[in-house]
C-alpha cells in the first residue's frame, strides 16, 4: 500500500523502441542530469546544489561518529529474506515501541516490519499490495509518486489539491470529507511534505489516525524527513504516527521510513515500512518478485544504529544545524524576492514562490535554467504537480512559477548560491 510521487519535465518524449516505452525522470534525477551536461558530474565542487534530495552526510557538531566501516559476515554473503532480517526487523520494532509507545499495551514486533533496499523500493511494494481502490494523494507532494501512481492500474489515483493561501493545511474535516466523498481507501503523503515542508504533527496527526481507523481508509506515510522537524522544542523533537495508533495490528497506518534522510545513511540504502501483520504478508509477498530483498551485509550494519539513544543524538544534533541552515535560507530567499507560502515547518526544503521576479526568472523552467548557468542547481515546482497518467493536459501546472530550493548542503554552499542568485537577480532587473 502506498506510492511515490514524480512530475516530470515537459521534454518530447522519443519513440517506442521493441515495445519499450520512454520513462521520465523524476525531478531531482532530470535537473541532476541536465547539471552533468554542463560539467557538474565532473566538477562537483564548483557547484552548489540546492536540489538535492539528500541532506549533508558528514559528521555533524555533537551528533554522534559516523560509521566508516562495515564487517561482512560469512552467512552474509547469502541473499536477505524478502521481508528483510529478522533482527532488523526486531531492532526497528523496538527502536518504534521505545520511542513511541511506552505505556500502550499495543506493541509493534519484528512481524510488523518489512525491511526494503531503498525508500522508492518500499513504496512500489506497498503499491503493488493495492486492490482495486480509490487513492487520494496531494498536489503539490514529492515528485517521484508520479510514475509509481500510473504503473499499477488496479486503483485509481485521485489528486486532492492544497492551496498555498491556506498553507497548504489539510483539517480532519477536510480528510473525513475526501475519504467519504471520494471514497478512498487509501491515501499517500509526505509528512513532512516534500516539497511544501508543511508538518501534521500532534493532536492533529493523532486525529487523521483515528478517523483514518474510524473510517476504515490507510494512510501511507512517508516519514522520512520525520527527524528534520522545527519549533516541536526539546532536545530531540522527533514525531511518528506510530505514537497515535491504538492497536498494531488493527489500526490501517502504514509507516514508510529508513536510514536515507534521518540517519543521513543515503548510499545504505536500508528502509522499512511498518504496518500491521497482514499488510506486511503482502508487501513481503510483492518483494518477491518486485526486488528479491535488500542487501545482507548492510542490513547487519543498520542493528546497531536502531539505538533510541544514538536516534536521539543523532535527532539533536541534526536540529541544530538544519535550523540555523534553514532560518539563513528563509531569509536570504525572502531577500531576493522570492515569497514563501509556509515556512518549512519540516524536511530541508524551502518552497519558494518567484512570480514577483523579473521576467526571464518569474518561471520555474527558466529560473532553472538561468541559475544552471551560474553553477546553481534548483528544482522546478512543476515537478511537484503529480499528475499519474498525464491526465491534466493542456493547461499550465499551478506550480509553474515556485521552485524548490534545498538546504541540504553545507553551510558555506548556502551562502555562496544565495549570492551567486542575488548577482543572477540584479543583472535581471
Amino acid at each position: 500500500m502506498a506510492t511515490i510521487a514524480s512530475t516530470s519535465f515537459p521534454a518530447p518524449s522519443p519513440p517506442q523502441t521493441g515495445g519499450f516505452r520512454s520513462v521520465p525522470k523524476t525531478g531531482v534525477i532530470f535537473v541532476t542530469t541536465e547539471a552533468n551536461r554542463l560539467g557538474f558530474a565532473k566538477e562537483p565542487e564548483g557547484w552548489c546544489n540546492l536540489g538535492q534530495g539528500m541532506p549533508e552526510t558528514g559528521p555533524l557538531p555533537g551528533g554522534p561518529p559516523r560509521v566508516e566501516s562495515i564487517v561482512i559476515h560469512p552467512d552474509d554473503y547469502e541473499y536477505a529474506p524478502v521481508a528483510g532480517l529478522w533482527e532488523l526487523r526486531e531492532a526497528v520494532a523496538d527502536l518504534y515501541n521505545r520511542l513511541y509507545r511506552r505505556g500502550m499495551p499495543s506493541k509493534y514486533t519484528a512481524e510488523n516490519v518489512a525491511i526494503s533496499g531503498g525508500g522508492r523500493t518500499s513504496l512500489t511494494r506497498a503499491a503493488a499490495s493495492l486492490g482495486h481502490i480509490n487513492l487520494g494523494h496531494f498536489l503539490p507532494d514529492y515528485t517521484a509518486y508520479e510514475e509509481l501512481l500510473d504503473i499499477f492500474r488496479l486503483f485509481s489515483p485521485i489528486p486532492i489539491l492544497l492551496e498555498g493561501e491556506r498553507g497548504y493545511s489539510f483539517s480532519v474535516g477536510d480528510l473525513r470529507r475526501e475519504i467519504l466523498g471520494r471514497g478512498l481507501s487509501a491515501l499517500l503523503l509526505s509528512n513532512p511534505c516534500n516539497p511544501t515542508g508543511r508538518h501534521v504533527r500532534g493532536e492533529e496527526l493523532h486525529a487523521w489516525c483515528h478517523t483514518a481507523s474510524e473510517l476504515d481508509c490507510a494512510l501511507l506515510i512517508d516519514e522520512f524527513y520525520s527527524h528534520f522537524v522545527y519549533g516541536l522544542g526539546g532536545e530531540a523533537p522527533m514525531e511518528s504516527a506510530a505514537r497515535y495508533v491504538e492497536h498494531v495490528d488493527r489500526d490501517p497506518i502504514v509507516i514508510f521510513d529508513g536510514l536515507t534522510k534521518n540517519w543521513r545513511y543515503p548510499s545504505w540504502r536500508v528502509t522499512w515500512t511498518l504496518a500491521p501483520k497482514h499488510i506486511i504478508e503482502s508487501i513481503a509477498s510483492a518483494g518477491s518478485f518486485l526486488d528479491g530483498g535488500g542487501s545482507r551485509p548492510v542490513q547487519r550494519a543498520a542493528i546497531p544504529l536502531m539505538n533510541p539513544e544514538l536516534a536521539r543524538a543523532e535527532t539533536a544534533a541534526i536540529q541544530r544545524v538544519f535550523s540555523r541552515k534553514r532560518d539563513l535560507m528563509i531569509a536570504g530567499l525572502q531577500k531576493l524576492g522570492i515569497t514563501l507560502d509556509i515556512e518549512p515547518e519540516g524536511t530541508f526544503y524551502i518552497w519558494g514562490c518567484i512570480a514577483d521576479l523579473p521576467d526571464g526568472l518569474n518561471e520555474g523552467h527558466a529560473f532553472f535554467r538561468a541559475a544552471l548557468e551560474r553553477k546553481v542547481i534548483t528544482v522546478p515546482g512543476e515537478f511537484f504537480d503529480v499528475n499519474p497518467g498525464k491526465r491534466r493536459t493542456g493547461r499550465p501546472s499551478r506550480f509553474r512559477n515556485y521552485i524548490r530550493f534545498s538546504f541540504g548542503p553545507s553551510e558555506d554552499t548556502l551562502v555562496q548560491a544565495l549570492a551567486r542568485l542575488e548577482q543572477l537577480i540584479q543583472e535581471h532587473r
